[in-house]
């Protein structure tokens, strides 16, 4: 078992990052607060896998996530494939490195720009007005944004909209396998499996269906590169993991805030700042929690030695709040500027679906600026159990429309 490096003097004590219950229901930020401080590239023991070393520092994390030549992506990107074999290995976006990163997602890349993405603004606008429409009174703010991917995932993937209740479970039964809601008896391992089975499977079945009514979306641009079916299938899951999971819970957690500072009206007084408030909020929130590496070679890092075949996990929500680069990290301040969050990532891995994301959130925030008057707390807020996803699964308020 490896030792934490030497001299500190005051070290976090025994926390463990890798425990969901911790991130589902700790204050995540006092811990990360200490370890930016006095240990910001700490190994973490993991009971019955291996361990990582915990990367809570801006400059550390952005040196891990640009540097590919030493902190591969190719072990998988995500703590939940800690010890496990990736098996998108090199054929997944994801989980490959330059040249063959950028051979599988130079092509999405050109359909994913902001000029590219702008023609489905209309169709995104339409489906938030309708999302919001029914919305008054005593209402779940965590259930009403449920829905919220599918604004561009229909767009984009030709994912109808009955068939997302059934996704959104087996999107959070593979991203927060240890929340009660979707845990299975088995256990959070024999969840996660069903998990990735279930939607590899349905998403196997999109690709056969495009093949044969092609739409002329991200689905039939992957099904016509040179690669084999169970790799087209895994970059479909990629698409549809990182652009349902993290999205809905931007707005969920920076409401929650607005509602406990007493700001909403003053956010909602000033849609000319949306797109700095848009960028704000996932700095604040940072809903992907960790982007995982593995070293290819004994290195150091922070000063700390590392060595070759080791998992590194950088956590965002901790990069995202470091006091050497943001001032006034825990204020949720739209008029931040500049502001180089990593909610994103960086480097070659930085998400393909900014742009959307971006634009189905600038959506979002107007209208529902323009909607409601006014927001109050109705009920305990309840966070996801993840260690990957930092966000509110019940959040229960009274909206008054304008």
């Amino acid at each position: 078992m490896r030792t934490p490096p030497c001299g500190h003097t005051r070290p976090p004590g025994s926390t463990d990052l890798a425990d969901p219950a911790l991130h589902g229901t700790g204050d995540l930020h006092d811990v990360w607060r200490a370890l930016r401080r006095w240990e910001p590239v700490r190994w973490q023991s993991v009971q019955g896998r291996p361990g990582f070393w915990a990367v809570t520092r801006y400059a550390d994390a952005r040196t891990v996530l640009t540097d590919h030549a030493r902190f591969t992506s190719t072990g998988g990107v995500m703590l939940n494939m800690l010890g496990r074999p990736e098996p998108a290995q090199n054929q997944q976006f994801a989980a490959s490195d330059p040249p063959r990163h950028g051979l599988i997602r130079g092509p999405l890349q050109r359909e994913m720009t902001t000029r590219a993405v702008a023609r489905h603004a209309p169709a995104i606008r339409s489906f938030v007005r309708e999302m919001l429409r029914p919305a008054s009174g005593v209402v779940d703010f965590a259930e009403l944004t449920s829905a919220l991917p599918l604004a561009f995932l229909g767009p984009l993937m030709g994912i109808p909209a009955e068939d997302w209740p059934a996704l959104a479970r087996l999107v959070s039964m593979s991203v927060a396998e240890h929340d009660p809601e979707v845990m299975l008896p088995a256990g959070p391992s024999a969840t996660l499996d069903r998990g990735h089975r279930e939607l590899f499977a349905y998403l196997l079945n999109l690709v056969i269906e495009h093949r044969r009514r092609p739409r002329g979306d991200l689905v039939d641009l992957l099904a016509a590169m040179p690669l084999r079916p169970g790799a087209v299938v895994a970059n479909c899951y990629s698409l549809l993991l990182g652009g349902s999971a993290a999205i809905p819970h931007v707005p969920r957690a920076a409401l929650a805030e607005l509602i406990r500072t007493d700001r909403y009206e003053h956010w909602a007084r000033r849609p000319e700042r949306v797109g700095r408030a848009v960028e704000e909020a996932l700095r604040f929130t940072s809903p992907a929690g960790h982007f995982m590496r593995l070293v290819t070679r004994d290195t150091t890092l922070g000063g700390v030695p590392v060595a070759a075949g080791d998992a590194v996990v950088v956590w965002l929500g901790s990069a995202n709040r470091d006091e050497t680069l943001f001032p006034n990290v825990d204020t949720l301040d739209m008029d931040r500027h500049p502001n180089r969050h990593l909610a994103f990532g960086d480097g070659r891995h930085y998400c393909l679906g900014a742009a959307v994301a971006r634009l189905t959130l600038r959506t979002f925030f107007e209208e529902l600026f323009a909607t409601f008057a006014s927001f109050e707390p109705a009920g305990e807020v309840e966070r996801v159990r993840s260690t990957w996803l930092g966000g509110i699964k019940r959040m229960p308020v009274v909206a008054r429309r304008r």
